[in-house]
């Protein structure tokens, strides 16, 4: 009997597997996913994922679209993105990193590095990496869960940030490698969607309207709309909202400008806008954001 209730899966379960080292804000690291409970039905996934295979072989499918592992492949799950059918060999080994999208968001420092993994992932789950990619992987792993392990280490939180955004511009470098040698054509939806997120990240700052994006694309917002959540699971204000989300995050924390400035730069009408806009989406205000 098939079982199609949908189950989530939350980083506090990945907890308990075995040699798993964690920070308490959204970030665990573990090479014992084969300890991992088998799912009995289908799983969404509410953190990133992303794990290189040492061992033996594993085989599911995410959002029905089957997938093989086996060793020296990266593999990728976005947040929200359902994985079924999971089987794995007894010998199977992977080096796993998982991350809240908020923890991904409190290092990154650029809005196209969001847009470029969770992309790239949903187009290519599965990645065979170079012998010199699998040593940059393997030694970026150790030395985070090094890290991360040293909590006596005053400067602990910001290091491993540091070295996961070091990890994930040279993880970059593989999807520029990939889609560079890439000849597969893509459908009419996928390049609909590929071209919204060339518009949004070239004017999210100016643009906050989803009517703005399907006229520049030629066709309705509800069509838009349905192309969008089709493709990537989050509806065309989602992906417009996580934009300027994520950037005013990065000029309040890495910049000088004031909330004055910051409201401008993002078109808000005024500051009132932009805090009640802000904290429904981070939970505290800019300016608590800033002192933080």
């Amino acid at each position: 009997m098939v079982n199609n209730r949908i189950t989530d899966a939350t980083l506090e379960e990945a907890k308990q597997w075995g040699n798993a080292e964690y920070m308490t804000d959204g970030l665990i690291l573990t090479d014992r996913i084969n300890e991992a409970p088998i799912p009995q039905s289908s799983t969404r996934l509410n953190f990133i994922l992303m794990a290189m295979c040492k061992k033996g072989k594993a085989q599911y499918s995410i959002d029905t679209r089957q997938q093989v592992v086996k060793p020296g492949d990266l593999l990728f799950v976005s947040e929200r993105h359902v994985v079924d059918n999971y089987e794995a060999s007894p010998d199977f080994e992977c080096l796993c990193i998982m991350l809240t999208t908020e923890y991904y968001h409190g290092f990154v420092q650029d809005v196209k590095n969001v847009s470029s993994l969770l992309l790239f992932s949903m187009n290519n789950p599965v990645v065979p990496l170079t012998n010199k990619e699998i040593q940059v992987f393997t030694n970026y792993f150790e030395t985070i869960r090094e890290k991360m392990a040293d909590t006596n280490h005053h400067y602990r939180s910001p290091l491993v940030k540091a070295l996961l955004l070091a990890m994930f511009y040279d993880m970059s470098n593989v999807i520029y490698r990939v889609e560079r040698q890439g000849n597969r054509k893509h459908t009419r939806a996928e390049a609909i969607f590929a071209n919204f997120i060339r518009l949004l990240e070239e004017n999210f700052r100016t643009q906050h309207r989803v009517s703005w994006y399907a006229e520049q694309l030629c066709i309705t917002p509800k069509y838009l709309s349905e192309i969008v959540k089709k493709i990537s699971l989050r509806t065309p204000n989602e992906w417009i909202d996580s934009y300027v989300i994520l950037e005013a995050r990065v000029l309040l924390k890495n910049t000088t400008k004031s909330i004055k400035e910051i409201t401008d730069e993002l078109n808000f009408p005024n500051q009132s806008f932009l805090g009640k806009y802000f904290k429904e989406h981070v939970g505290v205000s800019p300016s608590e954001y800033r002192k933080r």
